[in-house]
């Protein structure tokens, strides 16, 4: 059962209720037909109905409670791990990275990050106050946002592992507090309830030494600098491993490493990345991420799931169009 945050134990819980939020004027920044080749770290995609960028927690609870409850809601943070379709979003997006992005230490112990801040802050941050466990995040190439939705993770280390809770916003601008044993949590993958999205996590981890976690964190930035393409436009890893394999290795022993369609290529380095050329459409990424997809199933006998989450509309051109 739902229950509404109790506010005696979120500090960033408003002594106002939603309807008395709403009855100021937004503070955010909303722009129509946002090109989403601007928010994707791929630099793909059509443009967005509508964008909008909350100026904290409080104006992003009114600006849901006045959106149409049949309107669709995409959220982003960084932009990775997301492919929009050269026809763009029908509804609304809406932005947290840099601007959901408190990070504080509660009276228990516990961290809480809101949904906006970047992985790499949140592993520094908590190796700076002597924290232990959350190093492998600087490995993410994400918000704890996205982190959460997908129970991302790197170098061994899964993102709901370090949840004590979560702060989730409904439709209706509402604020809920739930646990983890109120999702159901797998690889790379979560399911919770529908219209309800992260606006925080509470991680729980032990007391730990600060220099040693800071050591982990250059030795894992060597370790992906060394083995993935860092500082081209890729979405991070486009499958996910299969058990007991890896979709890296299984692309790589097809002999896909440099395998281009339109202006995106199988990266040399790692080859479950794929690289923005220059003018690459989502279309040709698309087409690349099926084409391995196929070629990986026909050797092994094993089928690459994305990792990768594919959405929006394809450009009409590209659709079968039948006149009456």
């Amino acid at each position: 059962m739902i229950s509404p945050i109790d506010s005696s134990f979120l500090n960033a819980q408003s002594d106002m209720g939603v309807e008395a939020l709403c009855a100021a004027k937004l503070r955010g920044e909303l722009r129509q037909n946002e090109a989403m080749s601007q928010h994707t770290s791929w630099r793909v995609g059509g443009a967005a109905d509508q964008f909008y960028r909350p100026a904290d927690v409080d104006d992003l609870a009114c600006f849901l409670a006045q959106t149409n409850n049949n309107e669709a809601i995409v959220w982003i943070g960084l932009g990775s791990n997301l492919l929009v379709r050269d026809g763009g979003i029908r509804g609304v997006v809406i932005q947290t990275s840099g601007l959901l992005g408190e990070m504080n230490v509660q009276p228990d112990g516990s961290v809480r990050i809101e949904a906006g801040v970047a992985c790499a802050k949140v592993a520094r941050f908590c190796a700076r106050n002597g924290l232990s466990g959350a190093e492998f995040l600087v490995g993410i190439p994400g918000t704890m946002g996205g982190a959460l939705a997908m129970n991302a993770g790197a170098f061994g280390g899964e993102t709901w592992p370090l949840v004590s809770a979560v702060e989730t916003m409904g439709r209706d601008g509402q604020r809920y507090l739930r646990t983890p044993s109120e999702y159901s949590i797998t690889y790379r993958h979560v399911e919770g309830l529908e219209n309800e999205w992260f606006i925080a996590a509470y991680l729980s981890m032990p007391k730990g030494d600060s220099e040693l976690s800071r050591q982990k964190i250059k030795q894992f930035l060597a370790q992906r600098t060394d083995t993935q393409p860092t500082g081209q436009s890729s979405s991070g890893s486009v499958f996910r491993n299969p058990p007991g394999d890896f979709a890296g290795r299984l692309i790589e022993d097809c002999g896909l490493k440099g395998y281009r369609i339109g202006n995106v290529c199988v990266s040399d380095k790692h080859a479950n990345f794929f690289i923005n050329l220059g003018g690459a459409t989502a279309a040709d990424i698309e087409a690349l991420i099926l084409y391995v997809a196929e070629v990986v199933e026909k050797k092994f006998e094993i089928r690459l799931l994305a990792e990768v989450h594919v959405i929006g509309d394809a450009l009409l051109s590209q659709q079968t169009v039948q006149d009456d």
